[in-house]
């Protein structure tokens, strides 16, 4: 990589990072442009020579934050051998890890918002959805969920998942709450299992 694309890559991520920290923090409507370039410590034209808007910035915050989300609930789910523990530990993983008050502002609130509920939704689908899809396929196919449409139980599943973490956030004490969300999105998920 020459100097100039490895210094592009450095003010990439520290423009993603300054971003995603003041998105965050008070979210993407009370940002401003000058106030992300002042913190990434770079002109108005760095930003512009790498992101079209500061709409296109923020979509690349949110990719970044969806790929952590799934990388948490890959690496949990991945720990376990059995195939329907897999399943419930990755689903727990994810409503866990989006209680996050950061996770939570950019990826359920503001996503949706800034990007409109379409583009936000082919986001998630080619993500988590697509995943969940996947791991249900895989159940189905191994006897362990009724044989039935994926489509259909998969956004039904992936939508009650970002409700439960929407509500945690808007209850005011997540932590409080999340052990009886988690205990009822058990019982929802058992509920799919075969006897």
């Amino acid at each position: 990589m020459n100097v100039r694309a490895r210094q592009r890559e450095v003010t990439r991520a520290t423009l993603l990072r300054e971003s995603r920290r003041l998105f965050a923090a008070r979210g993407y409507g009370a940002v401003s442009l000058s106030e992300i370039v002042a913190a990434a410590g770079v002109t108005k034209g760095a930003l512009y020579h790498l992101f079209e808007s500061k709409a296109e910035l923020f979509r690349a915050v949110l990719e970044q934050v969806q790929q952590e989300v799934a990388r948490i609930v890959a690496e949990t789910a991945d720990a376990e051998d059995d195939p329907w523990t897999r399943f419930t530990a990755g689903c727990q993983a994810f409503l866990t890890a989006s209680t996050a008050p950061d996770i939570q502002r950019i990826m359920l609130v503001d996503g949706p918002a800034v990007l409109g509920w379409n583009e936000w939704r082919a986001m998630d689908e080619a993500g988590s959805g697509s995943h969940l899809a996947d791991v249900i396929t895989e159940l189905i196919d191994q006897g362990l969920i009724p044989p039935q449409p994926v489509a259909p139980l998969t956004h039904l599943l992936s939508g009650a998942m970002n409700e439960a973490a929407l509500w945690l956030a808007a209850s005011g004490d997540p932590e409080a709450h999340l052990p009886d969300t988690r205990a009822a999105l058990a019982r929802m998920l058992d509920a799919l299992r075969l006897p």
